[in-house]
Order: C-alpha cells, then structure tokens, then sequence
C-alpha cells in the first residue's frame, strides 16, 4: 500500500522542517549497527538466503506468536503465495475492501481469482463485517462464483474486527488472509498482528512503520504446515533440495541484506512504536471535536502505521496545511472499484461509505522522531486550518 496522492513537500515551519516519514532520523540512530550487518553479509557472501533470513524469521514468529514465517520479496508477494497454496483461483471469489493500495487486488487477480469488493466501516476505516456478509450472500445466490476467502486491511496500522470475521469466515468456508501491510506492530486482544488470523501478509516498503531499505514483506501462519508449500513457492515452486519444480511457483524471495536492515529496526521498534502511539494520542486530544480520527474498535490497539482523520473540506485545509510548512498525505483518493483496471468488478450500487471516506480523509506527519513542539505545531495548524 504505497500509493499516495498529494504529498506536499516538508517546508519551513516555525518549529522547523517538518517530515512526514523521517527515515534520517531514523539511521542516524541505528546506522553503526547496520554498517557491522552489511559487512558482515559482504563477508560471508550469501547475499540470497543468508543466515539472516533464518533469524529474522524466527525473530517475526517469537514476536508475534505466529507459528511460522516466511520472508518474501514484497507484500505483494507475500498476498500471493497463500492465495496459491490453499489453491484459489479460476472461478472463487475473494471478498476485499475496496479501499486500500491496488496491492491486494493486484494479488488475487494474479492468483486467477476474482475480487469482490466490499464497503468499509466509515468509523474504523476497515471493512464492514455486515457488508461481507451481504456480499457473500450476493454471490451464492448469483452462483456464478465460489466463495472462497476474504482479506481484511489493516488500514493505517489498525487490526480489523477479527472476531467478526472468523465468525463469518467458519460459517461461510473462508480462508482467512489478513493484509498487515500498514499494521505492524498493531494489537488486537492482547495479540499481535501476524497472531491474529490464519495467515497475515506484511509489507516491509521503507515508509513501513518496520521497513527496510528495499522491497521485502513477510507471510505469518498460525499453522507450522503452511511452512513448506510457502517457502517452495516463494522459490519457483521448488523441492527442498531447490532441484525440481513440484508446484507453480515464482522468484519471491527476499534478498539478505534486506534481512539485516530489519533485524536491526526490530531492535529499536518497541521504542519507536511506543513513541507514535503517544503522538497518536496527542493528535486525538487535540483535534477530535473538529475532525473524525481513525476508531479503533474494542481491544484493539493500532500500529499507528499512519494517523489518518476526516474533515469535510479536506482539499481546502490540505492546502492551507502545506503553506503553514506541515506535510500531509492522501490514501486513497480512488478507491479500488472506481479504478480502470478493476472497472468490471465495480458493484451496480457503489459502496458508499468507501466513496465518502475517500473524498474527506488525508494523513498527518507520523513517525517516531517527531518532536512535541512539532506535534504541537501540526496540532495548532489543523486547527487554524479547519476553522
């Protein structure tokens, strides 16, 4: 999920140069650490499945309580590589928000199924437990397709109502794919995200909360059996031994040096996932009796990948938010069924929530290096910006 529509340029503020993502920062902190990772793969001169990778993986699996891990290329790879293994493709529906990156869509078409979009909670951003159901019931009666799995979207870093949809999914038959690529480090019921549904994919993009310096994503499983048929997809549907191809498989893997980058940011993220839920909070205190933050629904607690709010001249207080110096982001102005490419999937009715949220919503700076003087800044520009 890395579209974004109107990134204004971090300009000159009273407090100074504002970022939106600061990944300088960032480095600064943790650059020695790296330089001692990179070398060491340099040495040992395994740049594809290097020791790193093992590690990383075991370190994602004891984190999140997942039974196993698989790192991969992209989140994109890693939406796709389950989707292949349990086999959905040719004639089975998959059930997703339309409101989110093309990512996810991109996935199930590629996989060879059909995306049957479904309309988002205008609270939470994510998808509405209800709708699902009404679009499950539409394709049965319309018995053209198969129902056979639904991807909920962590959006902005905040866990989706997994209880909900489990519910859902045990009755209907669905495999479950939860897309954590804006959510990790999220919590839902004392849980992690990669913990919280029977496989989540993440995207490690460098604007990630966790990101590395590259492309790179993860697959989690719930389920240690899911272990080999990943990892043998993810290279070129090979056997253990990398000899013979036993399935249809692709290039998916994830290069070691992007492993090392990783391993040394999980060090630090406790800390700096820490700092932008306090940011999250003072955005919340500060700006919720004149704009719409994201709700978190019961037990959850976000990831604070982004911090996205609502306002109803959304264009106008982005562009007075520009010239006060403070940048600001829009996901997404187009939502999935409204786009040319999945134009043929596009409901009769529309989905009205997804299409109200997109015309208001825009994101605030957030990461983990902003100062409170900043915070307070961008906090007192919204609201000048509003009123």
């Amino acid at each position: 999920m890395n579209s974004v529509v109107n990134l204004s340029i971090a300009g000159k503020s009273a407090v100074g140069d504002i970022a939106f993502i600061d990944l300088k920062a960032q480095q600064r902190r943790i650059r020695p650490a790296i330089e001692k990772r990179l070398q060491a793969v340099l040495d040992h001169g395994r740049y594809i499945a290097g020791p790193e990778i093992d590690e990383l993986e075991e370190t994602l699996a004891e984190r999140t309580g997942a039974s196993t891990v698989i790192a991969c290329a992209s989140g994109t790879a890693a939406l796709i590589i389950p989707l292949l293994a349990r086999g959905v493709g040719q004639g089975d529906a998959v059930f997703v928000p339309a409101f989110t990156y093309n990512a996810t869509a991109n996935a199930i078409l590629l996989a060879g199924a059909t995306p049957v979009f479904v309309d988002i909670d205008a609270r939470t951003f994510n998808i509405d437990p209800k709708d699902l159901e009404h679009r499950i019931a539409a394709v049965r009666a319309e018995g053209k397709l198969q129902p056979r799995a639904v991807i909920p979207i962590d959006l902005f870093g905040s866990p989706a109502d997994y209880r909900t949809i489990a519910a859902i999914a045990a009755r209907e038959d669905l495999f479950v794919l939860s897309d954590g690529a804006q959510s990790f480090g999220g919590e839902l019921d004392g849980r992690e995200v990669g913990g919280l549904a029977p496989a989540t994919a993440t995207s490690f993009f460098p604007g990630k909360a966790l990101g590395a310096y590259g492309d790179a994503g993860a697959i989690f499983s719930m389920n240690s059996l899911d272990r080999e048929r990943w990892a043998s997809i993810r290279w070129h549907g090979t056997d253990e031994a990398r000899k013979e191809s036993v399935r249809v498989g692709f290039n998916g893997r994830m290069d070691t040096f992007q492993a090392t980058i990783l391993l040394e940011k999980l060090a630090i993220f406790n800390d700096e996932r820490d700092a932008r839920r306090r940011i999250a909070a003072d955005y919340d205190r500060a700006l919720s009796d004149i704009a719409r933050p994201q709700t978190q629904i019961e037990g959850a607690n976000s990831g604070y990948g982004y911090y996205s709010l609502c306002v109803d001249n959304r264009d106008q207080v982005v562009k007075k938010l520009k010239a006060m110096g403070v940048p600001t982001a829009i996901y997404y102005t187009t939502p999935l069924h409204l786009m040319p490419a999945f134009a043929n999937y596009a409901p009769a009715n529309g989905l009205p929530a997804t299409e109200k949220v997109a015309s208001e919503i825009f994101s605030l700076p957030m990461h983990p290096y902003l100062t409170p003087e900043q915070v307070d800044y961008i906090c007192d520009a919204v609201r000048q910006a509003v009123s």
